[in-house]
C-alpha cells in the first residue's frame, strides 16, 4: 500500500493456497497476497447465529438481582422504559431491550464499575450527546437519556441487521454489505467536528512503548514505528494530520438497513492518526482479500503521511488482537466452554480450535504490516 520497490507478501503456510491481493503493503504494479484462514477450520452451517434474541427476563438469583438493580438505575433517568428482554449481557455490562412509548430502545447498564469501564460508557454517552447537537454523516441511535455517573445509558433501537455476528468473522461477508459498511466508515473519517467536540483516545507513543514492555513489539518494531510517528509529526504541523474515527469500527459495531448503514458502539470515537478504522476493518477481514485490497488503496491514496499513519495504526490494532487472543486461547485451555473477545450480540463464540488457527492468522497479518512499516521507513 506505499509505494516502494517491492511488494509485501506474507511467507507461505500450508494449509491453503491464498489468494491474490489484500496486503497493507501494496504495490500497484505487483499486488500482495492476503493472509487468511485455512481450509480444515470447521464451517458453520448457513444461518448459524442468526436465531431470534434469548434471555428473557429472568428476576430469580443474584443474577436476577444484579438485572434488578440495572433495571432501576434504567428508571431513574427513563421512567417509561419497559424492559422486555436481554439483548446481550457479559460480566460488564448488560443490553436490555424494552420500551419508550410506542418506540423501542435499548438500555446499557455498566455492570463492572472498575474506572476504566467506567470512563468507556462516560465517553459513550457524550459522544452520543454530542450527535444531539453535531449531526455526523453517518445513522446513529438517537439518544433518550444517560446517567454518566451510574454507567446508564439509553438510546434508540434502530432497525437492521448486524453486518457480522462475531468480531472476527469466520467466512467473508457479502460484498455488498463490505462496501456499505466501508463507504459509512470513509464517510464518517471526512467529518470534520468542532473542535473540542471530541479528544484524542490513544496516545501512541504510550502504547507503542506498552507493547514493547510485553514484548508484543521487538526494539526493531519500536524504533520503526517511533521513525514513522516522527514524520507523521513533521507533517501534521503542515497538513493538520488528525482524523475523526469510530475508534472501534468493526463489523459488528454496524447494523445494516435499507435506509443505510447504522454505527453503534461509540466508546472509542475521537480523533486518531488517518486510518484507524480502516486498520481496524482489514484487521478482520482476512477471508476478505479483495476488500482489503481495497482498504489499502484507499489509504494510500491520501498521501505519504497518510499511508504511513494507516501502517502504524495496523500494527497496533494487530498487536491488541493478538494479544487479546492469546489471553482467550489461554483461558480455553481451562474452559470447556470458551468465548472469544468481542463476540458480537448473540453469535456463538469462536472453538478453541478456530481461535488458535484465527491467532495463527493474526499473526501472519501482523508480520505483513511490519514489513510493511520497514519498507516505509526505509524511503524516508
Amino acid at each position: 500500500m506505499y509505494a516502494a520497490s517491492s511488494s509485501v507478501s506474507a511467507p507461505p503456510r500450508p494449509l491453503r493456497a491464498r489468494p491474490a491481493g489484500g496486503g497493507p503493503y501494496l504495490d500497484p504494479a505487483r499486488p500482495a497476497p492476503a493472509p487468511v484462514l485455512g481450509a480444515g477450520r470447521p464451517r458453520r452451517p448457513a444461518g448459524l447465529g442468526t436465531q431470534p434474541l434469548s434471555g428473557r427476563l429472568d428476576l430469580s438469583g443474584p443474577q436476577g438481582a444484579q438485572l434488578r438493580a440495572a433495571i432501576a438505575s434504567v428508571h431513574r433517568i427513563c421512567p417509561e422504559f419497559a424492559p422486555v428482554q436481554v439483548l446481550r449481557r457479559s460480566g460488564r455490562s448488560v443490553l436490555l431491550v424494552g420500551t419508550t412509548g410506542r418506540s423501542t430502545a435499548v438500555a446499557k447498564c455498566l455492570l463492572d464499575q472498575s474506572p476504566a469501564w467506567a470512563e468507556r460508557i462516560r465517553h459513550e454517552i457524550a459522544a452520543y450527546r454530542s450527535f444531539v447537537r453535531h449531526r455526523p454523516p453517518v445513522r446513529v441511535p438517537r439518544l433518550i437519556a444517560a446517567d454518566p455517573d451510574n454507567g446508564t445509558l439509553v438510546i434508540e433501537r434502530m432497525p437492521g441487521r448486524v453486518a457480522a455476528l462475531q468480531r472476527h468473522p469466520v467466512e467473508a461477508p457479502p460484498r455488498a454489505d463490505i462496501r456499505a459498511a466501508l463507504g459509512a466508515i470513509c464517510r464518517l473519517n471526512a467529518w470534520r467536528p468542532p473542535a473540542g467536540t471530541f479528544d484524542a483516545p490513544l496516545d501512541y507513543a504510550s502504547r507503542i512503548s506498552r507493547y514493547h514492555d510485553l514484548g508484543l513489539l521487538t526494539d526493531r518494531d519500536m524504533g520503526d514505528l517511533q521513525k514513522l510517528l516522527h514524520g507523521i509529526a513533521a507533517s501534521a504541523g503542515r497538513q493538520g494530520m488528525g482524523q475523526f474515527c469510530h475508534g472501534d469500527a468493526l463489523l459488528s459495531n454496524i447494523l445494516l438497513s435499507p435506509a443505510g448503514p447504522v454505527l453503534v458502539d461509540w466508546e472509542h470515537a475521537g480523533w486518531y492518526l488517518p486510518g484507524y478504522d480502516l486498520a481496524t476493518l482489514w484487521s478482520v477481514l482476512g477471508d476478505a482479500p479483495v476488500a482489503r485490497r481495497q482498504i489499502s488503496q484507499i489509504a494510500q491514496s491520501a498521501g505519504p503521511a497518510a499511508r504511513d499513519a494507516f501502517l502504524v495504526n495496523l500494527v497496533l490494532v494487530l498487536t491488541r488482537e493478538i494479544r487479546t487472543y492469546e489471553m482467550a486461547v489461554q483461558r480455553s485451555m481451562h474452559d470447556p466452554a470458551p468465548t472469544a473477545p468481542g463476540t458480537a450480540h448473540q453469535g456463538a463464540a469462536p472453538s478453541g480450535e478456530e481461535q488458535r488457527l484465527l491467532l495463527r492468522r493474526l499473526h501472519d497479518d501482523c508480520q505483513l504490516a511490519r514489513r510493511a512499516v520497514r519498507a516505509a521507513v526505509g524511503t524516508r
